[in-house]
């Protein structure tokens, strides 16, 4: 009877605590290895438990034909990391987490963005080389998201 009861609590405590981040009214997606033209404006997205260890080197965008803007996230290893990301149309800003990640070096400007107006990388733990980054844009964004293999790259098409 008594463990019943704990259960209870705790499904409860879980699901407040859902409600209150609102992450149960969001909708996570399973990033793919190919562009999707699948653009959202807001949402939980993640690449499944796969990821090996790796760091990033370089951050950089292009403008593509006047349609989107296209920032790409250079990785030391031929495969991504595990990657969790939240996009946030109210803040304007992209989280992105980074498991079994570090910075390879000092990440460069990459100069001028109609749609990014900066971005901030943020280690979390030394010990388990775990990344943030928070790319903060301009105004509201869609944004398809996608990865690619050897070397590799993290692609993220902004309109």
């Amino acid at each position: 009877m008594n463990w019943r009861l704990c259960l209870g609590v705790l499904l409860g405590l879980a699901v407040s605590v859902g409600w209150a981040q609102d992450l149960l009214g969001e909708r996570i997606r399973k990033i793919e290895g190919h562009k999707q033209n699948a653009y959202f404006t807001q949402g939980i997205f993640h690449n499944g438990d796969s990821g090996s260890s790796s760091a990033i080197k370089a951050l950089r965008h292009a403008k593509h034909q006047g349609q989107y803007e296209r920032l790409v996230i250079d990785f030391t290893t031929s495969e991504i990391p595990r990657i969790y990301g939240h996009l946030s149309e109210a803040e304007q800003k992209l989280y992105l987490d980074f498991f079994k990640t570090k910075l390879a070096g000092p990440i460069k400007s990459f100069g001028k963005s109609d749609k990014v107006k900066g971005f901030n990388f943020f280690p979390v733990s030394a010990g388990q080389e775990m990344l943030s980054l928070e790319i903060n844009f301009k105004q509201a964004v869609k944004i398809d998201v996608f990865y690619l293999s050897s070397p590799g790259r993290l692609v993220i098409d902004l309109e």
